[in-house]
């Protein structure tokens, strides 16, 4: 493990949009700067992802300085939007939890409509600091999260993709891999580990940030979203539920919480400390 780096950094700042590769980004408490702080919600209220909407992967935020978004998607005007004043709140659901939103305004509401066919809004989490928890039974006291699936980050390693890859070269779909890491649409990505190796992490450093393992990462059907096309295969579920089903779940990559603030930087020491 001494030769671990950080290979790659990723930031979307609209959930299940395709986002940014930086050289750098700031860790917060509750995730990199910008990340997932926008959300689109249906007509209910509730969160909208590529598990429904597997066409969201074809659109792409950019962040803008101030924390707005370039929207962009083939067939629509690009949009950007700023931060909204936090005049007023709607209430957002978000799997089991239910949390304040602050609403883009019109323009951005019909841009998602309009991406999606169907009525839909964009909503900003104005203050990840105090929000939304992280799940109670894997959280320490006080830690927050913004509009991810869980956790402030998510952690693959190359390692345990070539190793996927491997198996899925092996199995009945072999023809849908060798998949990219997009597929799993991680925060940070870790070289010069062994494969699998991210299943026992518990406390770690990255560069100047220290950071805490939370929970192995079970895996979804977006996994299975082709990011450049939008389309959907077999893999890597047939072949995680052969050879990774941890506890009832599929698992690829960890789950992190941020334990100080700082700056990551591509090509940063990786360290594991236990």
């Amino acid at each position: 493990m001494g030769n671990a780096r950080l290979l790659s950094i990723h930031v979307h700042p609209v959930k299940a949009f395709r986002g940014v590769s930086p050289r750098e980004a700031v860790v917060e408490p509750w995730g990199p700067v910008g990340d997932r702080r926008w959300a689109v919600v249906d007509s209910g209220g509730k969160v909208v992802t590529q598990r429904q909407q597997p066409r969201l992967a074809l659109a792409a935020a950019e962040p803008l300085p101030g924390g707005g978004v370039r929207l962009s998607a083939p067939g629509l005007a690009p949009l950007e939007v700023a931060v909204p004043e936090p005049v007023e709140t709607v209430v957002v659901e978000i799997f089991r939890d239910k949390v304040e939103g602050v609403p883009a305004g019109p323009a951005a509401d019909a841009w998602c409509s309009a991406l999606l066919g169907a009525h839909a809004r964009l909503v900003h989490m104005d203050d990840p600091a105090t929000r939304r928890p992280v799940d109670p039974a894997y959280a320490l006291p006080g830690e927050t999260v913004a509009f991810t699936d869980g956790y402030p980050l998510l952690a693959t390693a190359t390692a345990s993709l070539d190793a996927l890859n491997s198996l899925i070269a092996r199995g009945e779909h072999a023809a849908e891999g060798p998949l990219p890491m997009n597929r799993f649409r991680p925060n940070v990505v870790v070289d010069g580990t062994e494969a699998w190796a991210e299943d026992g992490w518990s406390r770690l450093t990255v560069g100047e940030v220290a950071f805490r393992a939370a929970k192995k990462c079970g895996r979804c059907v977006v996994t299975t979203t082709d990011q450049t096309t939008a389309a959907r295969g077999r893999e890597p579920l047939h072949t995680l539920g052969r050879y990774r089903r941890i506890d009832g779940r599929l698992i690829f990559g960890q789950n992190l919480v941020p334990l100080t603030r700082g700056v990551i930087r591509v090509g940063d020491p990786v360290r594991i400390l236990d």
